[in-house]
């Protein structure tokens, strides 16, 4: 993890274990989750290094935003590895509109590993696709990263916390 002084506001979200979807509802007056994509891509090499699996893989990718009271607060980039085959892969492929938390953190054997984080600029190709989503964005946004396990399947999530988010109570 990495601390520098811009990233102060947000340290508490950055280091939050629990649930972020649950956070952002206890903040809000409404929440919503906007999936933005659902596809098979190639596993990216930062990404296949955290799960484990070779670059260039097909893996399942679920892009979406996370809007409190209408407003985005978090695009989250999830990577999910197809094989093995687990019935978990059903159940994710089914979200839709339905945050991956609600199935992350409803079944105790799932897992979270190590958190991490770093700012992410115009040159990152998760930002470019938090801006097209949002529109203009500050110049670098922080995101946290982590890793979810159950047995040999893995789930990597990522989140670029957007400005809306200080905004929040208990930001």
């Amino acid at each position: 993890m990495s601390r520098q002084n811009d990233n102060l506001p947000l340290l508490d979200w950055l280091r939050e274990r629990d649930s972020l979807t649950a956070r952002l509802r206890r903040g809000s007056s409404s929440f919503q989750v906007r999936c933005l994509r659902q596809a098979l891509e190639p596993l990216q090499s930062d990404e296949a290094a955290c799960l484990g699996a070779r670059p260039g893989r097909l893996v399942w990718v679920r892009e979406v935003l996370l809007l409190v009271n209408e407003r985005p607060a978090v695009f989250a980039h999830t990577v999910m590895t197809r094989r093995p085959r687990h019935p978990f892969d059903l159940r994710f492929a089914a979200l839709g509109s339905h945050s991956l938390g609600s199935l992350l953190f409803s079944d105790p054997r799932i897992a979270r590993g190590p958190l991490e984080f770093r700012p992410l600029d115009r040159r990152h190709l998760l930002y470019r696709r938090a801006e097209q989503a949002c529109g203009p964005l500050p110049p670098r946004l922080w995101a946290r990263r982590s890793r979810f396990g159950r047995q040999a399947k893995g789930v990597l999530v990522t989140e670029l916390f957007l400005p809306p988010v200080l905004d929040l109570p208990g930001a």
